[in-house]
């Protein structure tokens, strides 16, 4: 079981998933993604497009001895391994997939801008809807890496908070980085926020600081300025990109960016997916550190009943 990141993260993020799934005797793994933790910090913007991190992936399951895996994505990670599915399935056992639908983000920005609800986001006022903090980084990116590079820790703080049932339904602070001239309102600089212990302890966020202290948010930022590029690769996958491998969707019900609740974002992942399992969970974004069980008993379910004979057998 391969499981991959996102933004703006590193494999500790996958911690509890590793345990669960160590102890059960699964071979587990989570990389550091390109520019991430102790990965390879790359100089170029153009060397995050998807078709360079799927090929790193691959090398990675060559380095493994392994012909297949089931592969795991959250954030940036989940069009990794959809791409995966599509473009190598021969290489998937299955694939699962937390808060991003499949034909979404690895379909580039207009196919992400179909899915905006605009009773929400009216296109007149947010012509980019909760998308919009993307835009702003393909017109401001490195004004985007400076402020974040200023403040890593508390970088980490703003974002690493437990979802909102009120949220739903309402503007996302994604949606008006346009409109306030940058993050957090425009000030330009980071707010000192409290640590959402309900997501992330004081030992993870100490690591996820000092990793993006030493790296930068620079290679992290690339992943968003290669949208044409990763539509191009994505373009090219075989049968269209149906995926006929055991495929698991869980969904976030307080994911105001990646929202499956009140848009039709995963519409075209239940057409193209043909052995589709889905389930919701009640938290935001970080689902897998808001809900570690409720995840892992869903990864878990869905191993035994949908894929066979990959479950392990005998000690770990």
């Amino acid at each position: 079981m391969i499981f991959v990141h996102g933004w703006p993260a590193t494999a500790r993020t996958w911690k509890r998933q590793l345990h669960c799934f160590a102890a059960l005797g699964f071979l587990v793994v989570a990389p550091d993604m390109r520019g991430y933790g102790n990965s390879t910090v790359h100089g170029s913007s153009d060397a995050y497009a998807q078709e360079h991190v799927v090929a790193d992936m691959l090398e990675l399951l060559d380095h493994l001895g392994r012909r297949s895996a089931v592969w795991i994505g959250h954030d940036w990670g989940s069009p990794t391994v959809w791409n995966l599915a599509a473009h190598h399935p021969d290489r998937c056992v299955a694939v699962a997939s937390l808060c991003v639908p499949y034909a979404r983000l690895e379909r580039g920005f207009d196919a992400l801008l179909s899915s905006v609800n605009r009773t929400t986001y009216p296109a007149e006022t947010y012509p980019a809807g909760q998308f919009d903090y993307m835009a702003y980084y393909e017109q401001h990116a490195d004004e985007v890496i400076e402020l974040f590079d200023s403040a890593p820790a508390g970088v980490v703080k703003a974002f690493y908070r437990r979802g909102d049932p009120a949220s739903i339904g309402t503007v996302s602070r994604t949606a008006v980085i346009s409109r306030d001239g940058g993050w957090f309102g425009g000030a330009g600089s980071v707010p000192d926020v409290p640590l959402d212990t309900t997501v992330l302890g004081e030992v993870d966020l100490a690591a996820l600081a000092s990793s993006f202290a030493r790296n930068g948010f620079a290679g992290p930022t690339a992943y968003y300025l290669n949208h044409v590029a990763n539509r191009a690769f994505a373009s090219r996958a075989p049968g269209d990109g149906h995926l006929d491998l055991p495929v698991l969707f869980v969904g976030a019900a307080y994911d105001q960016v990646a929202d499956v609740v009140t848009t039709d974002a995963a519409e075209p992942m239940r057409r193209w997916c043909r052995d589709l399992t889905e389930i919701t969970i009640d938290a935001g974004h970080w689902v897998a550190l808001e809900q570690p069980e409720k995840v892992n008993a869903a990864l878990a379910h869905w191993l035994a009943t949908r894929t066979g004979s990959f479950w392990p057998t005998g000690s770990p």
